[in-house]
């Protein structure tokens, strides 16, 4: 943990995660890890079990910071909004039941947390001036992927916030079905944000070619 901030250091890649050792004043109990599914881990996490957290935390972290980069669009907002979500994950575990994958329950714990951001960030905005992107992709393996990448983060950010996160969502292969046990609609809605998303996207595509 950074001296003074009460966060800990942020990922500039993805890596391991970095909250392996983290304790909560509380016996560890032995677990053993190597065969145990999350929503085993995420319960005795719930539990007090630290050690559980933290291996938990290894395995979806650098799925979870993927997400909240397609969520936002900026990979600073993504790790600010990667660490937000680790840091409240401890107390929002007490409401997990084990009743769905946990893989769902936290994709949707993502979404929520992205959505009470850009409601900060819209309320911000109304007094700033020029407030946009502040951080550009600075270099990447293939030039001619990395431009694709980024041309469909920025088409992503001009979409409305439910096609926006419908998209998110499904790009990281989750089923139409699984999408909407997250926003909490049901996969026909899925299905159809995810048809209107890309014809948006398409004329976008278009309109720019033809410029």
């Amino acid at each position: 943990m950074q001296p003074g901030t009460g966060r800990w250091p942020r990922r500039r890649t993805l890596a391991p995660c970095p909250f392996q050792g983290l304790t909560f004043g509380v016996r560890q109990t032995t677990v053993m890890y190597m065969a145990t599914s999350d929503e085993e881990l995420a319960l005795a996490a719930a539990g007090g079990d630290a050690a559980a957290f933290s291996k938990l935390l290894e395995r979806r972290y650098d799925s979870l910071f993927a997400l909240c980069f397609r969520l936002t669009g900026s990979r600073a907002e993504a790790e600010d909004l990667t660490q937000d979500i680790c840091a409240a994950l401890p107390a929002k575990l007490a409401g997990f039941r084990g009743d769905s994958r946990f893989a769902t329950w936290l994709y949707r714990v993502a979404v929520n947390a992205a959505h009470d951001r850009r409601r900060r960030a819209a309320a911000h905005a109304k007094a700033a001036v020029g407030w946009g992107d502040r951080e550009l992709d600075r270099r990447a393996a293939d030039a001619e992927a990395a431009e694709n990448a980024r041309w469909l983060r920025q088409a992503m950010r001009a979409l409305p916030n439910d096609l926006r996160d419908t998209l998110a969502l499904v790009l990281d292969e989750l089923t139409h079905a699984d999408a909407g046990q997250v926003l909490g609609v049901s996969e026909g809605t899925i299905s159809w944000r995810v048809s209107e998303a890309k014809k948006i996207i398409r004329a976008r595509r278009e309109t720019e070619d033809r410029t």
